[in-house]
């Protein structure tokens, strides 16, 4: 390598240095690259953290013969402080617990796309129980994985995150593993396929993500003293014990009903989400209750009604719902919600001592000229008591009546922005 004028090159760079340079990669193709540029570098493989085999990392006729497997396993050999093995090409289940044993001491993280395996038809023989032996594991993620009986993994004591994505489920399954992973703080089951009922406890769980898939009734009974974060999607029924450290929930249900919701008090919470195309009002109810104290709420529910029967939202009174939520700061109403605050008696309690004294933002999606009085009559008063609103959005969306009464309703509705034009748009 020529050297320049201060004599020396890449020679007289500190093993240290050079080492810190190549831990920087873990693309398999830039570490075999650079394994060939010198002796020097090549002897620094071993110390590299991690090694992440993308998907076309190998070419069919090497996968077909078995090379990628071999390939696989020289890479893990030759690093022998791997801490991280992410594998997203197709490999055979049959090697992988010999890998997993050659770096069982230092291995924390692993990932694997078990839909990209070249012996699928073994997902659901055992193969998956070879995981027990990275024993300081703590982060695992799986693609593709079916999951119809639990695991052998024992107990993953160090286990911190979980995430399993695109998996066929069955509950008892599900209830198991969790039970072997009793120290999760992050667990996440994306695109999964379950029906039945979903029921563990985690005393140290902050953050859960559940995105369940399918029109079937699925319940979720969840214990977890410590949890921050919840995002369910997909069930019809949800217990929640312990919620009252919770600050961000988040509930949806894309088709299919909401029947029961129950969280307990939630004095911590400072976003809910709630969404779908159906919910008891009991449990639409019962959730804002609960959320007293929220300071960003998002409401977008098509009906409510039991079982088949769709029906519009009850009344609701806007001074009651905003005096039951003194720190809103922002809410995002969808059509329902907002036609319950604009019927009839909704404005009754109106006198000139009510205030909104927290909220600053407001994203009203209107669907329907109906009531337009009661419409744009609420509008006004929205402006009006909220002493700190910074901004108003008004979301004209699929408007399905095409008669004069359309074009009134916007109409009025484009005059009040040009009232309030410092503080309402119209989208």
């Amino acid at each position: 390598m020529e050297r320049d004028g201060w004599g020396g090159g890449m020679d007289s760079v500190p093993d240290g240095v050079v080492q810190h340079i190549l831990s920087m990669l873990s693309n398999v193709r830039d570490v075999a690259a650079c394994a060939c540029v010198c002796r020097r570098w090549r002897e620094h493989v071993p110390y590299l953290p991690a090694l992440f085999f993308p998907r076309n990392a190998f070419d069919a006729a090497a996968v077909g013969g078995g090379a990628a497997d071999e390939a696989i396993g020289r890479m893990v050999a030759a690093v022998a402080r791997l801490r991280e093995l992410v594998i997203y090409c197709p490999f055979s289940l049959a090697r992988l617990p010999g890998w997993l044993s050659m770096r069982s001491a230092s291995l924390r993280v692993l990932e694997l796309r078990m839909d990209a395996a070249a012996d699928k038809e073994a997902l659901d023989a055992g193969y998956l129980d070879c995981i027990a032996l990275a024993t300081g594991l703590e982060e695992l993620r799986l693609w593709g994985v079916l999951l119809t009986s639990a695991p052998a993994w024992g107990p993953l004591q160090g286990l911190r995150v979980l995430e399993i994505v695109g998996a066929p489920l069955r509950d008892t399954a599900v209830t198991e593993l969790l039970a072997a992973c009793p120290n999760l703080t992050d667990l996440s089951l994306l695109g999964c396929d379950c029906s039945g009922e979903v029921s563990f406890s985690l005393s140290m769980l902050q953050r859960c993500r559940l995105d369940f898939l399918g029109g079937g009734n699925c319940s979720l009974l969840l214990a977890a003293p410590r949890l921050q974060s919840l995002e369910a999607q997909g069930f019809t029924w949800i217990s929640l014990q312990g919620g009252h450290s919770l600050r961000r929930l988040s509930i949806a249900k894309s088709t299919g009903r909401v029947y029961t919701v129950d969280t307990g008090k939630l004095p911590d919470l400072e976003f809910l989400s709630l969404r779908g195309v159906q919910w008891s009002w009991a449990a639409v109810s019962s959730v804002l209750q609960c959320a007293s104290q929220v300071k960003h709420l998002v409401m977008k529910i098509e009906f409510c009604g039991e079982f088949d029967l769709l029906q519009p939202f009850p009344e609701v009174d806007l001074v009651d719902f905003f005096n039951s939520h003194p720190r809103l700061r922002k809410f995002e109403i969808h059509g329902a919600m907002f036609a319950a605050l604009c019927q009839r008696n909704s404005l009754k309690n109106l006198d000139s001592r009510f205030t909104i004294p927290c909220l600053e933002e407001l994203l009203i999606t209107v669907r329907s000229p109906l009531n337009a009085e009661q419409k744009l009559s609420t509008l006004e008063s929205l402006v009006k008591y909220s002493v700190n609103l910074q901004a108003m959005v008004i979301r004209i969306s699929q408007m399905k009546n095409c008669h004069d009464a359309a074009d009134d309703f916007f109409e009025e509705i484009c005059k009040f922005k040009y009232t309030n034009y410092k503080k309402v748009q119209i989208e």
